[in-house]
């Protein structure tokens, strides 16, 4: 698994209390709400704040946050494009 993967994982089972998941159990791929990791509306925007909190990077709007959103993967992907300097 990348490094960055991994620790972004991290962040969210840590920052979301998901305290019976590993970073290996979540699918890079699954969807994050719903079936996949089953987070909710709630999840949503503790999952922004982590975002800005460990990254440096603000969603504009609920149809960023829903595209951004789908995967770990997709995640992972959109924070390595827009992490500002001072977080890398």
């Amino acid at each position: 698994m990348d490094e960055f993967v991994y620790t972004l994982k991290l962040h969210i089972i840590v920052g979301l209390g998901l305290e019976d998941i590993k970073p290996e159990d979540i699918d890079d791929y699954a969807p994050l709400f719903g079936k996949g990791l089953g987070l909710d509306s709630i999840d949503a925007l503790d999952l922004a704040w982590i975002i800005k909190k460990q990254y440096g990077i603000m969603l504009k709007d609920f149809s960023e946050a829903y595209a951004v959103f789908q995967s770990i993967a997709v995640l992972a992907e959109y924070i390595q494009k827009n992490i500002t300097k001072q977080y890398v």
